[in-house]
């Protein structure tokens, strides 16, 4: 009992490791794998906004316009057609201009003057995690760039980060960083396997916050100049709208899980217009001729401008939940569009997430250690299939859970628990069964263990045929040989006979001194039991003729055996006290079976069967008719049959 005790708390330790191991391991890649997988499922559901376009620098603007790089008063060309002849609402240009284009001076200084006439245009800056270069004035860059926004943040966290990595952001061409209006930046931050899932809304550098290009539009589209940031919600009020963000602070990032929408080619989930098409329509306005692209198709409409081409390296490109190859440009696009239908999506606490994994481990293991194997696979199923449901209705509520690690831990505890069934129950079952086995028929065995719960008095009356087989004048034999050899030519004898009955489906009911009584039909089921204790008779008697030759051999007595066997209706089951029970057989079958053995010895055979047994075979066997035979206990008398031979 000690042992096992320590056993099983070992396995219990091995067990709470392993848990501890696969969660620790495991949760990180899992967790983020989960959040792909819902996305994925869910897409369909989600269509981006028709309020939010995106023009194009794509492979056909390179063909029709001008390879790349292109001159930056191409951009003046679809800033100004967007502005002046459109009813666009708002543009937002995911774009960098760091370098002077040497080769294009004139068209740099009417790029870097023009910009500054456009009031709906906000665009991209990047902050670094390096600092500036000695050439670089920062003191001045850093106050320019807080010209740039106009949005105030009220900072009422009380776990506030104790540093922002950021030191710097792009050197911007000084002419156009004067002149434009507005910037947000254009930073993704991207997760540990290098997907985007999240993106942020603020940026902490230099003891300020810095506005998203997504979330400084939307203060321009909402008229929220102010933003009140807590712990876990980044929120904005204005007549019109209420902006709650359930956000994560860390790394000088405030960042919200994106909600993306329903790609056509993976590549864009909003709709798209090259900015050939724009430049030209713009060109054929000027020149009073009708437009490729008429002006109404942006009215009131929120334009992100960028590129994405396959030629000359422009494929701006980023992995994401629902796509390898989704464009960086749509990504400022879903999050704005995120922003202005105020759906987002919370992540449990890996606190909840560690609990739901352990409730579902220790579940599934009560479980399966508890009832069948059948019933705990149902279970399982049914547990993994309910956690999944539940899960896809969280998700739909904007709450994203973890769903694959919480299943593979069904699976964990599953191995677990019939680990420990094996190695701790199932052992002392092995034990039992070995023990039982010297001592009742493997079928009667098997039957107990597998009812252990259920073992009582009781039984019930089943059509039997019973075979009875005595070693002749055995009692006089024996006297004539010492104990050891008494016992040795039994145990030899026994041995020989009982794998016999059980080849024939019969059932060793008890030994009774040097006699077998042997049940056929019960408990294993046999409609042809009397065939089968025919066979079965008529082989042990060419044992019994091969061991008594081996016997002779050894100089041992000669051994004759008779056989009676018959058929009908018995009772057989359990029978004796609550203390102590036996399995075995009752009724007039089976003393007609011991007594038509005995009169073998009268009629100088060794095989009889009663008549009720031969007319189950009587096309299976060639027999010899006793006729009126008196039997002790029967009014009537009876026909026996010796059995010649059986006929297959």
């Amino acid at each position: 009992m000690e042992f096992k005790q320590k056993s099983t708390k070992l396995l219990f330790l091995v067990f709470a490791i392993l848990f501890l191991v696969i969660y620790f391991i495991a949760f990180p890649f899992l967790r983020l794998k989960s959040y792909n997988l819902l996305n994925k499922i869910t897409l369909g559901n989600k269509i981006a906004s028709d309020d939010i376009v995106l023009v194009v620098i794509d492979d056909k603007s390179l063909y029709e316009i001008d390879r790349w790089p292109w001159k930056r008063e191409y951009y003046l060309e679809i800033f100004d057609y967007l502005e002046n002849y459109t009813n666009a609402r708002l543009m937002g240009y995911d774009g960098l201009i760091t370098a002077p284009d040497t080769a294009h001076v004139k068209s740099d200084k009417k790029f870097f003057s023009g910009i500054k006439k456009f009031n709906k245009l906000t665009a991209g800056v990047a902050f670094s995690y390096n600092a500036f270069g000695d050439e670089i004035n920062s003191k001045k860059y850093n106050e320019l760039l807080k010209t740039k926004s106009d949005i105030k943040i009220i900072d009422k966290r009380t776990k506030i980060p104790s540093f922002s990595p950021f030191k710097s952001f792009t050197t911007l061409q000084e002419e156009y960083f004067k002149n434009i209006q507005s910037l947000g930046f254009v930073n993704m931050p991207e997760d540990s396997d290098g997907y985007i899932r999240k993106s942020a809304q603020l940026i902490s550098y230099d003891g300020e916050f810095f506005p998203s290009l997504g979330l400084s539009m939307f203060s321009k589209y909402s008229n929220i100049n102010e933003y009140i940031l807590t712990d876990k919600y980044l929120y904005g009020f204005s007549r019109d709208y209420t902006l709650k963000i359930p956000i994560k602070n860390e790394f000088g990032l405030t960042s919200n899980y994106l909600c993306y929408y329903k790609t056509q080619d993976g590549i864009y989930s909003h709709k798209k217009y090259s900015a050939s098409d724009v430049i030209l329509s713009y060109r054929a306005i000027k020149q009073g001729k009708k437009p490729i692209l008429d002006p109404s198709l942006f009215d009131n409409k929120i334009v992100f401008i960028g590129a994405y081409a396959q030629a000359q390296a422009l494929s701006d490109t980023a992995r994401t939940p629902v796509s390898e190859v989704f464009s960086g440009l749509d990504l400022q696009a879903v999050n704005f569009n995120n922003l202005i239908t105020n759906t987002f999506y919370k992540t449990t606490n890996p606190t909840v997430n560690f609990l739901i994994c352990l409730f579902i481990f220790i579940l599934i293991f009560v479980i399966a250690s508890r009832f069948s194997i059948v019933c705990a696979l149902l279970s399982s199923l049914c547990i993994m299939l309910l956690f999944l449901i539940l899960s896809f209705g969280f998700y739909y509520n904007r709450i994203a859970i973890d769903v694959i690690l919480p299943e593979l831990f069904v699976l964990v505890s599953l191995i677990c628990a019939y680990s420990y069934k094996y190695l701790i129950e199932d052992n002392k079952k092995v034990k039992i069964e070995h023990a039982m086995g010297k001592y009742l028929s493997y079928d009667v065995m098997q039957n107990v263990v597998q009812n252990i719960d259920n073992v009582s008095l009781g039984g019930k009356r089943a059509d039997i045929t019973v075979l009875f087989a005595d070693i002749r004048n055995f009692t006089s034999i024996s006297e004539s040989m010492d104990a050891n050899s008494t016992t040795e030519i039994l145990n030899e004898y026994f041995s020989a006979l009982v794998p016999i009955i059980e080849e024939y489906d019969g059932v060793l009911n008890k030994y009774m001194g040097d006699a077998v009584l042997a049940i056929f039909g019960e408990p294993k089921k046999n409609d042809k039991h009397a065939l089968m204790a025919v066979k079965c008779a008529e082989k042990m008697l060419k044992k019994v003729k091969y061991l008594r030759e081996k016997w002779l051999d050894e100089g041992k007595p000669k051994i004759e055996i008779g056989i009676g066997i018959s058929t009908g209706e018995a009772f057989i089951g359990n029978i004796g006290s609550q203390e102590r029970l036996e399995y075995t057989v009752i009724g007039d079958t089976v003393n007609t079976a011991s007594r038509i053995e005995n009169f073998n010895k009268v009629y100088k055979t060794n095989f009889l069967i009663s008549e009720s047994t031969y007319e189950r075979v009587r096309d299976n066997v060639d027999a010899i008719t006793i006729k009126n035979v008196t039997i002790r206990g029967k009014a009537n008398k009876i026909n026996l049959y010796e059995v010649i031979r059986v006929v297959e």
